[in-house]
């Protein structure tokens, strides 16, 4: 599927929800406490975030993170950069990333695979989505693909939990690839 495809895509099918292997932390079963958290309750945390952390690596195997704006469209989580930034580098090399919501009591931490989008449409629907979620009134040359790139980063793996529950919430979701 091409990255064109995954922005415009609805919201996918609900991921597989299960308990991560956390040993030491005395978490329950699946059953017990909150139970597994629902996928709506990661969409809606990564909808209301105003500021993200992307985790890249860099070419000799040391991480680099960044905070970002982003814009959650259903399917992937979306941000531009630079195109010649230390992130953007980090990408072109290895496409592997985690993301993560600045909310470290209700945590969203999303591993995945981002894809550079250039179709017009594409970066029409990030700087719409933009505009809306942070009231800026940015229009789409900004995303020029020879200036800013623009990135979608489709979910592989999730991680979420309520503090208030570290026990019985741990979620972990799993999304077909």
């Amino acid at each position: 599927m091409s990255a064109s495809a995954a922005a415009a895509e609805p919201e996918p099918a609900e991921p597989t929800a299960r308990r991560p292997h956390m040993p030491g932390y005395g978490v329950q079963g699946p059953d017990e406490g909150t139970g597994l958290l629902p996928w709506s309750w990661a969409v809606e945390r990564l909808r209301a975030t105003r500021n993200f952390w992307l985790c890249t690596v860099r070419p000799d195997g040391r991480p680099h993170a960044m905070p970002v704006w982003g814009a959650w469209d259903g399917a992937a989580l979306l941000f531009s950069s630079s195109v010649p930034s230390r992130k953007m580098a980090n990408l072109r090399a290895n496409p592997q990333v985690v993301v993560t919501t600045e909310e470290a009591e209700e945590p969203v931490v999303i591993e995945g695979h981002a894809e550079i989008l250039t179709e017009k449409r594409d970066l029409q629907r990030f700087i719409d989505l933009v505009n809306s979620k942070y009231s800026t009134r940015y229009r789409v040359d900004f995303l020029d693909p020879e200036v800013n790139a623009t990135v979608a980063v489709r979910p592989q793996q999730a991680f979420g939990l309520h503090q208030g529950d570290f026990t019985g919430s741990p979620t972990r979701w799993s999304f077909a690839t």
